[in-house]
């Protein structure tokens, strides 16, 4: 098994990862492990961009529906579930794909070592949830501002969990040269600004018309309501939220999506400059 090589398919959102992925795992017989922190909950179908059976033509693909709504699901629980897929793709001669926008998932499976083990401090944790997540952001903003500029500032979750790092160590430690845990191929979507404006424009489009408004309306009937929820799913079920509330018309919506789509998306570049020492990029022409 110490022979085998994984792929690697990250990039930013709206860069044609999915579809790169499906292409590569039907030349080298792979299967696919999603790296994205929305899709692997039930019921966040269209918001998070889920992969269809039919655009998976035949390619297995794990991590996706892997748990309820009202679930936590840390990176941890994510390696302890993901990691072991991988193994197993292995075992069966099979290539690993591991595919998604979410940087630590994809370190998770890859690197060695990954995030510092700090053990979770509850006191700590109930002091924090008191507040909201944009002062929780302010905090980390002056406390860590390398890890506040990695970090999706909407990600509660996330933000706590920094914030628990650095009450502990001081920082969050940023990561030496890493070390693989398999032999691995890294491909980097890598469309241009223009060009993911445009994407993001027109998915933002596709995604209205077969059903977004209505998941986000569902979740919003079954309880799923309040800011800090819909934020944890997704700028894009806040955000339709507050519309859905006629706090926004639906061209501010829009507009305020696809802006925040662009800021996720620089985010997500910024994480993957580290990358670049042995990544592949693709070129995303259209």
């Amino acid at each position: 098994m110490e022979n085998k090589q994984i792929f690697v398919v990250a990039g930013p959102t709206a860069s044609g990862k999915s579809d790169f992925a499906v292409e590569l795992a039907l030349k080298c017989n792979g299967e696919i492990i999603s790296a994205d922190s929305r899709q692997l909950y039930k019921g966040l179908d269209v918001g998070t961009g889920k992969i269809t059976h039919n655009e998976m033509r035949g390619v297995k693909h794990y991590m996706l529906d892997v748990c309820d709504v009202n679930q936590e699901f840390s990176v941890a629980d994510y390696k302890a579930l993901a990691f072991p897929i991988l193994q197993d793709i292995l075992i069966r001669g099979k290539t690993p794909i591991i595919c998604g926008g979410t940087g630590q998932y994809i370190d998770a499976l890859i690197f060695t070592t990954t995030l510092p083990e700090v053990a979770p401090n509850k006191e700590l944790r109930g002091n924090l949830e008191l507040k909201s997540t944009e002062q929780l952001y302010k905090t980390l903003i002056q406390k860590d501002r390398a890890r506040a500029e990695s970090i999706d500032k909407h990600n509660r979750v996330r933000v706590i969990r920094a914030l628990e790092i650095i009450d502990t160590l001081g920082k969050v430690p940023t990561q030496g040269q890493p070390e693989f845990c398999f032999p691995t191929k890294l491909y980097l979507m890598n469309p241009s600004r223009e060009l993911l404006r445009k994407r993001i424009t027109m998915r933002l489009e596709k995604r209205l018309q077969i059903g977004m408004i209505e998941e986000v309306q569902n979740l919003i009937e079954e309880g799923y309501e309040d800011e800090k929820t819909l934020k944890r799913f997704g700028i894009e079920y806040f955000v339709i939220g507050e519309y859905l509330k006629h706090k926004l018309s639906l061209p501010e919506m829009k507009s305020i999506l696809i802006n925040k789509s662009m800021q996720y998306a620089k985010r997500q570049q910024t994480w993957n400059k580290k990358y670049l020492p042995f990544a592949e990029l693709v070129e995303v022409e259209k």
